[in-house]
């Protein structure tokens, strides 16, 4: 669904200094145990309310939303109501549009994606909203003319509807340009420690063995919205470099991999390489492409020096032994036969001499 891939991109490129809030309105048909409606609001990459057709209550995801509603105690309960009055409309809007497109079963959605952006630097806001149906994108407001634009043919007839109610249409247009920054600013500002956190990452190279390719690991970074490269001469690289997924730790933080072959690059053109970590508010980490700060499980080579010593002092004993062994057999061959071995043997002598 093309609003949701929207979104999904938004939240894996490295943002500029904006803050965005964005709504998710989803109506479905035919959908098995899912609910028919699902509304999800999130400021930047993070959820901050949720409600469908079965809980039918807004419901805060934040330990920080509270001191909000101790401020504004209704604050909730309106977005409740705010979701009830959706659950009706976009459920009869999925009706009408199969009756109109003459679809009477099969699995049906309609999507609208609605919010507003503020940069924190220059002041610039931006407000849109947009509308999906199977899929596909059906219709999107046009701020400056307060008018709808049909994305698709299909989509005419709910644009000449919707072009003629103005006073609604303008209400859209104050909303998304103004009580929308207005809320987004106050989100900020009573979760500043979740929505504006920022965590700096642990970064290392790793590499299995001499023949595997360097993989520059970061791990420990938040939020999501991070870019990791490998660059030559300072300039990013895409040939021989296979980025990986960002992937969540336990502890709420993120992690991602991009792997450099190195089988082709020289050993005197490595200092070239470097693999740079960048996360909007947070300071670059560069770290450059060096066999010394590898990290690997595998054995490297040991000192032969000390076994090959060991061994030819071993062996030299060996012969020491050896040698002393033979003198002692001819010593012994030499001398006249020893006395009696024990007492009772010279005890015996002793008696037969008397």
């Amino acid at each position: 669904m093309q609003l949701f891939v929207m979104f999904l991109l938004f939240c894996h490129t490295a943002a500029a200094v904006r803050h965005s809030m964005k709504s998710f309105y989803t109506a479905s048909s035919g959908v098995e145990n899912f609910p028919e409606f699902v509304a999800v609001a999130l400021v930047g990459d993070v959820t901050f309310s949720f409600c469908d057709s079965n809980t039918r209550r807004a419901t805060p995801t934040y330990e920080w939303e509270n001191k909000l509603t101790e401020e504004d105690p209704q604050h909730f309960e309106s977005l409740t109501q705010t979701c009830l009055t959706e659950i009706y409309t976009f459920t009869e809007m999925i009706k009408s549009l199969k009756q109109r497109f003459n679809q009477t079963g099969g699995v049906h959605t309609y999507q609208t994606m609605y919010g507003c952006d503020w940069d924190d630097e220059t002041g610039d806001t931006a407000g849109y909203e947009q509308h999906a149906y199977d899929g596909e994108d059906f219709m999107k407001f046009d701020l400056e003319t307060e008018t709808w634009i049909a994305m698709t043919p299909r989509a005419v007839i709910t644009k000449n509807e919707w072009d003629q109610d103005k006073i609604r249409n303008n209400y859209y247009k104050n909303f998304l340009t103004h009580e929308c920054i207005h809320w987004l600013k106050k989100y900020l500002e009573y979760g500043y420690s979740t929505l504006l956190r920022k965590d700096r990452p642990s970064v290392s190279l790793l590499q299995k063995t001499p023949s595997s390719a360097v993989s520059c690991h970061a791990t420990g970074f938040y939020p999501d919205r991070a870019l990791m490269f490998w660059s030559k001469d300072g300039e990013e690289i895409h040939e021989g470099v296979e980025h990986g997924e960002i992937l969540p730790n336990h502890d709420g933080t993120f992690q991602m991999s991009v792997d450099l072959d190195v089988s082709s690059v020289p050993e005197e053109d490595w200092r070239r390489y470097h693999c740079e970590f960048q996360l909007s508010g947070v300071e670059d980490i560069i770290i450059k492409l060096d066999e010394a700060v590898i990290r690997t499980n595998r054995e490297k080579p040991r000192n032969m020096a000390v076994p090959v010593m060991a061994a030819a002092a071993a062996l030299l004993s060996l012969i020491m032994a050896a040698a002393a062994y033979m003198v002692y057999r001819k010593k012994k061959a030499s001398c006249p036969p020893s006395g009696p071995d024990n007492e009772n043997e010279l005890s015996e002598k002793l008696n037969q001499q008397t």
